[in-house]
């Protein structure tokens, strides 16, 4: 099984940085970004982080919750977190749960090696639960400007969504 969008993503609990266990259906309310990405400390992972943490406050305002997911331990997590100073918490997948949920394992090429491994994949879930925007095969420079700007829509669209309501009642 995996996500679909405009449909409710399944309720999913992982563990993360700062002996926090993240489960999707304790933050209904709140709006989600998941990014998923291969590797702690690489220069392509560093960066991406990097402009989710520049960015940070901005996904606050909207009432959007930032979280990096990949296969590293919860201890390499710490470090990379604190390394980097990212305000926002990393998931450890260790057992691809939430990789094989969103569809993030792919086969990749290194070095003319084939592997199975991460690609690089961006989820945006509304207050509901709801998933209502996917990026897949990211390209790092101005994603997270994107994945902002889709954020602060879906706060857009849910209150003309009900506005609208609110005028075919009156």
């Amino acid at each position: 099984m995996s996500v679909t969008l405009g449909q409710p993503v399944p309720d999913f609990t992982a563990q993360a940085t700062s002996d926090t266990t993240v489960k999707l259906s304790e933050l209904k309310g709140r709006k989600v970004v998941l990014f998923f990405y291969p590797k702690d400390n690489t220069p392509g992972c560093t960066s991406e982080g990097q402009a989710f943490r520049d960015h940070y406050s901005q996904f606050q305002e909207s009432d959007t919750l930032v979280f990096g997911v990949s296969k590293d331990g919860i201890k390499a997590h710490e470090n990379f977190r604190a390394k980097h100073e990212f305000p926002f918490e990393l998931i450890s997948d260790k057992d691809e749960t939430l990789c094989k949920l969103f569809d993030v394992i792919k086969l990749k090429q290194m070095y003319g090696k084939e592997y199975m491994g991460i690609e690089r994949s961006t989820f945006l879930i509304d207050s509901n639960g709801v998933l209502q925007h996917e990026w897949r095969k990211v390209r790092i420079k101005g994603h997270v400007e994107d994945v902002l700007q889709a954020a602060q829509m879906v706060d857009t669209q849910t209150q003309t969504d009900s506005s609208d309501n609110s005028n075919e009642e009156e």
